[in-house]
């Protein structure tokens, strides 16, 4: 369906023809017009498939019917993560380019002091993180009397994140009259249980199940041992062609230790996390986009909010804690109608969570064989045997000469052989030497 077919106002229609935006997805075709009709919604819908704009297109438009730019918060979005705040607000004023509505953000790892200014001056669109706008709210900075409409984006992750009773603080503030809508990528029960506390007579619109990852991933899994996926990782990043890739670890300190490795062999990569200050994720965003870095290294939480139209590939580094954050993760490619890979490296001691995978996803990854085969639990190699596909028919496999990686150290930068690599016990596996002079 086209987006002239779903009843928005021209200012609009002009927003997303600058944009390029012609055709509705299924989240946005299916949630506008109840939007549009006042109605509480549940929208579910995998990572990429434009859930951001299935509700800030609608409730533009209804301000734009009701036409009182009055600088009184009359719309608020919540946003687990700060870059998701920023996107979201970035998203709400492309799409109201050309009216008089103002949107703003408030966000934590910021000075206050701008954010009150800017509350002072009022805003008819606010966009916030519930830390923060749960503080300013006791503090008297921010009144929330005039809410009309409610958005809690990315549910599934403010519940895990432990926002509930800051949102049910912040709710209380308002008035119980209002149109409320709750977007997840995943519905868990307690999302179903928050929606039946907040939420009146709500519409459930859920993309179908067998879509609930983007058709244009292609899916790949790499079996290895986990002593060897810093090897691994090296020959995925050795291409001729540099490819944007966003990898995932489990921890923070994991994602710094990442960091560090890659460095060694002069890979740089941008880092978020949540122990990262604000100027520092922003920066580590901005190098990522404007690809200064082709690499970023994120935790699950800071990924939210990472919207980059032409990312090559997502990497799971560390297979995913529970099933639903693998949807998110390879959600970040593929947007835009473009295709993406998602390449995931399991341990032995990962394949519990690579069985939960699939079976949420109602699919099984595509094996590779690679050059470092997990040799941890052998007994299983048959099973593995009937997942395998040769690396000679992938089209990820490694075309780049792997001296290219020099270490910095200070006995000898360019000395690395292709056959061996000493662990930390001494121990000797496949991958990378320092040469011994």
């Amino acid at each position: 369906m086209k987006f002239t077919e779903l009843g928005l106002s021209d200012s609009i229609l002009k927003a997303l023809e600058g944009m390029n935006y012609k055709e509705a997805t299924a989240i946005q075709e299916m949630a506008i017009p109840h939007i549009l009709n006042d109605k509480d919604i549940i929208g579910v819908s995998q990572t990429g498939t434009g859930k951001t704009a299935a509700f800030a297109l609608p409730l533009i438009e209804k301000l734009i019917r009701k036409n009182n730019p009055d600088k009184k918060i009359k719309l608020l979005v919540l946003s687990p993560t700060r870059e998701l705040a920023l996107q979201i607000r970035d998203n709400f004023r492309q799409y109201s380019l050309g009216t008089e509505f103002k949107c703003s953000v408030i966000l934590g790892g910021v000075n206050q002091a701008s954010q009150i200014e800017v509350l002072k001056k009022g805003v008819d669109i606010l966009v916030a993180t519930p830390g923060r706008l749960l503080d300013l709210l006791k503090r008297n900075y921010v009144k929330l009397d005039n809410i009309e409409m409610l958005v809690l984006d990315e549910a599934d992750t403010m519940l895990d994140m432990g926002f509930i009773k800051d949102i049910r603080q912040i709710i209380s503030k308002m008035p119980k009259q209002k149109q409320t809508l709750l977007f997840s990528a995943t519905m868990p029960k307690e999302i179903t249980d928050l929606a039946n506390d907040f939420l009146v007579n709500p519409i459930t619109i859920k993309v179908p199940a067998e879509n609930i990852t983007v058709n244009k991933i292609k899916q790949l899994i790499y079996f290895v041992d986990k002593k060897n996926k810093v090897n691994l990782l090296l020959e995925l990043l050795d291409t001729k062609e540099e490819k944007t890739t966003l990898i995932f670890t489990r921890t923070k300190h994991g994602a710094n230790k990442l960091e560090e490795q890659l460095n060694d062999y002069n890979i740089k990569a941008s880092v978020i996390h949540g122990n990262k200050s604000q100027s520092n994720r922003v920066k580590a965003l901005s190098d990522f986009k404007g690809g200064k870095n082709k690499v970023m290294i994120a935790t699950d939480i800071a990924a939210r909010g990472i919207d980059i139209s032409e990312l090559s590939q997502v990497i799971n580094f560390d297979m995913p804690e529970h099933s639903e954050l693998y949807v998110h993760r390879i959600g970040r490619t593929a947007r835009a109608g473009l295709e993406g890979v998602s390449i995931s490296l399991c341990s032995s001691e990962e394949r519990g969570k690579l069985k939960n995978i699939e079976k949420l996803i109602k699919q099984t990854l595509l094996e590779v064989e690679h050059k470092y085969p997990m040799l941890e639990n052998n007994e299983e190699e048959s099973l593995k045997n009937k997942r395998r596909v040769n690396t000679r028919t992938s089209p990820n496999k490694p075309t780049a000469n792997k001296t290219e990686f020099s270490k910095k150290s200070s006995y000898n930068k360019n000395s690395y052989s292709k056959n061996f690599n000493y662990n930390k016990k001494g121990n000797v596996s496949k991958g990378f030497r320092r040469n011994s002079k």
